[in-house]
């Protein structure tokens, strides 16, 4: 009975010390995975958010001008999906064609590798994934010691179960080394083609797929042969992989390389300049440019100087006067040119604006009922406290119409009309219109109007913006994400729209379109500065010449140096000329003889009288608010002046003729009116008012 049993026992005896056994490597292997698992949790973990160039883009996103990071690197921001997916099929097949189904270690090819490399002793191939590569890369680790290997294997592991894959290949594309001091795709893409990576042509695609894994030795514009070789190669094994055609492969293999390192793009590279400086911290800065735009007027610029002064130099700056939106600022014609001083930003440079004001003296004195388009001034020689004014040619034509005066840029007229308007009403006005107008002395005189007084290429397109949008426009910005703002009204839409009218009239150059613009030119005092300003229906634009270091340029003019470029700018924006608004309603549009008797001719001798004759509308009071009922009166009270008076309502004349003191007004429309008051003499004084129904 006992034998039979004892071949079992020892059967039984002999499976359970297997059974033990397994159990035991069981546990041996869910403790190793357990501590395995709890030391790639530990892995120390290297920033994974590097320092990126700060870049300065366009409306549309395009790259305008950026800025490397420290140590002079060039590392650049990029997302997977702005890469091409030619390259990335081309980057993955090559280097790590199991990328999405390892766990951050590909074992096939960590095996293959070392059978490859006992087998011919030496490394034939890394056995490196992707993350692994990317793992070396934040750590700016080795490849070779096993050391080295066995911490990217460790960092690859937990970065997998940290990161999407996903977010690991957008870190290779940020960290890639390609040569020089290029980091990352998209800066390879610019310094080897001069493009974003998001279209690459095959060639293209592999070279950049080569590079990473010899960037210093084949380099294009060191090693081209090199480069080459390692670009076939890559065509070869994604045509033998099929991510290629032959044909596409082969074409690819004709294709030129690059011989140089690009320079990355420098469009308006003294407002990026401005705008980083104000905002260290911000990577990324949205504009309201339009690359293409600028590229074509700097390059007019260049063009425009490259026969004139050795040191002359030129500055345009374009806006949509409906949006306030700058669309391209051009501080100089050349921003390395040292000889011209290009570094100088000429659009905010403060200097003399010549003649270019004069449309705001003569707005304000339409504004105030000093004067009409039509008005007669008489032009010939003033002598006023001892300041005796010339016109530029030393001519005087006698009695003609202030549109022609101001056509023809006279001095005599328009110091006439600043002494009967105050320095100070223009100095206002220009602090009113956005501008920030600099005094060489203390208080300012008549020769404000003929430019004595320092304001900045941005400043007057700012104040051409507030006249070519109907006297109130946007302030101008360049940033993107800057909030639209109405300036303070310049003056009234009529005023503004005769301006328009009267500079439409002006000449333009040699085979440029007559109408189409309202523009005005300037000289500085000594033939330092010339300036154009002008407009359409849509846009302003300004231009400056001259030496930036404000020497004069001697037989320099504003009609005939800065007008043509004008032209050719608005030429360069591509869009044709957007025609004017129709004169608003109100307008006064007649004949000298048929104006109110005041307003027929600008007396200089009645400015002024003794103090106690001063003219004053003493009721309303300025910025009143009145409630009056559909077609109720209003109540004009006039202290001081010469009667007969005359009344205009927004440049409409309402009352002629008057000799009473009290004058009853009706048919005011609601919201805001200007109301001006002109005696005899031609003294005047205006008030602006807001009329309010009782139904609001």
């Amino acid at each position: 009975m006992i034998r039979p049993l004892a071949p079992a026992w020892r059967r039984f005896r002999r499976w359970r010390w297997i059974t033990a056994a397994l159990i035991g490597l069981c546990a041996v292997a869910v403790i190793g995975g357990v501590a395995f698992d709890d030391w790639v949790k530990k892995t120390p973990m290297p920033a994974t958010l590097a320092e990126i160039a700060t870049e300065v883009r366009d409306r549309n996103g395009q790259l305008l001008r950026a800025y490397p990071v420290a140590d002079g690197i060039w590392r650049m921001a990029v997302t997977v999906d702005q890469v091409d997916a030619g390259y990335r099929a081309m980057l993955l097949r090559y280097e790590d064609k199991r990328f999405y189904d390892h766990s951050g270690v590909d074992v096939l090819a960590l095996l293959r590798a070392a059978a490859q490399a006992l087998w011919r002793g030496r490394v034939v191939s890394g056995g490196s994934t992707l993350s692994m590569q990317v793992a070396r890369l934040l750590e700016d680790g080795s490849t070779g010691r096993w050391a080295g290997k066995l911490r990217q294997i460790r960092l690859a592991l937990a970065l997998e179960r940290r990161l999407s894959k996903a977010q690991i290949l957008e870190l290779y594309l940020i960290h890639a080394p390609f040569g020089g001091n290029l980091e990352g795709v998209r800066a390879a893409s610019y310094a080897w083609f001069g493009k974003e990576p998001s279209r690459l042509t095959p060639a293209e695609a592999a070279l950049l797929v080569a590079l990473p894994q010899a960037p210093e030795a084949r380099r294009p514009d060191r090693a081209p042969e090199k480069a080459r070789l390692a670009r076939d190669r890559v065509l070869q094994r994604m045509r033998d992989a099929g991510v290629l055609t032959a044909d596409a492969a082969e074409a690819a293999a004709r294709a030129a390389m690059p011989r140089r390192m690009r320079g990355f793009p420098q469009l308006a590279p003294h407002l990026a300049d401005d705008l980083v400086a104000e905002t260290p911290e911000q990577a990324r800065i949205d504009l309201t440019l339009e690359a293409g735009l600028q590229q074509r007027l700097a390059q007019l610029l260049t063009q425009s100087v490259a026969l004139q002064d050795a040191r002359l130099s030129a500055a345009v700056l374009v806006a949509d006067h409906r949006s306030g939106e700058i669309l391209a600022s051009v501080g100089s014609s050349g921003y390395r040119d040292d000889l011209r001083q290009g570094f100088v930003d000429m659009t905010r440079a403060p200097r003399s604006p010549g003649s270019t004001l004069k449309p705001l003296v003569y707005g304000l004195a339409f504004d105030q009922g000093l004067a009409h388009p039509e008005t007669l001034i008489h032009d010939g020689p003033i002598d006023i406290d001892g300041y005796a004014p010339q016109n530029f040619d030393g001519r005087f034509r006698g009695d003609l119409r202030i549109r022609r005066a101001l056509q023809l840029s006279l001095n005599t007229p328009v110091i006439q009309l600043m002494q009967a308007l105050g320095p100070a009403r223009l100095m206002a006005a220009l602090r009113r219109g956005g501008a920030h107008p600099r005094l060489p002395g203390g208080k300012p005189g008549l020769a404000v109007a003929l430019g004595g007084v320092g304001v900045s290429l941005r400043d007057l397109v700012q104040v051409y913006a507030g006249l070519a949008a109907g006297g109130q426009g946007p302030r101008l910005r360049a940033r993107l994400d800057a909030p639209y703002e109405r300036m303070p009204r310049l003056m009234s839409k009529v005023s503004a729209w005769q301006i328009g009218d009267i500079l439409r009239g002006v000449p333009p150059p040699a085979g440029a379109p007559a109408g189409m613009l309202a523009y005005k030119t300037g000289t500085s005092y000594g033939h330092r500065d010339t300036w154009a300003i002008g407009w359409d229906g849509r846009y302003v634009v300004g231009v400056w010449l001259g030496r930036a270091d404000g020497t004069p340029v001697p037989g320099a003019f504003g009609a005939e140096l800065a007008a043509p470029l004008l032209f050719e700018a608005f030429g360069r924006i591509g869009r044709g000329f957007t025609p004017f608004p129709a004169a608003p309603a109100s307008t006064l549009r007649v004949a000298t003889a048929e104006l109110p008797l005041p307003l027929q001719r600008f007396d200089r001798g009645g400015v002024g009288g003794p103090p106690g004759a001063r003219l004053q509308l003493a009721f309303p009071p300025d910025g009143a608010a009145l409630l009056l009922a559909e077609g109720g009166q209003m109540t004009l009270r006039i202290k001081g002046g010469e009667a007969p008076f005359l009344v205009l309502a927004n440049q409409t004349p309402v009352v002629t003729g008057a000799r009473r003191r009290s004058i009853d007004l009706s048919g005011l429309d609601r919201g805001f009116s200007t109301l001006v008051v002109v005696d005899h003499n031609g003294r005047s004084d205006q008030v602006r008012v807001r009329i309010t129904r009782p139904d609001e």
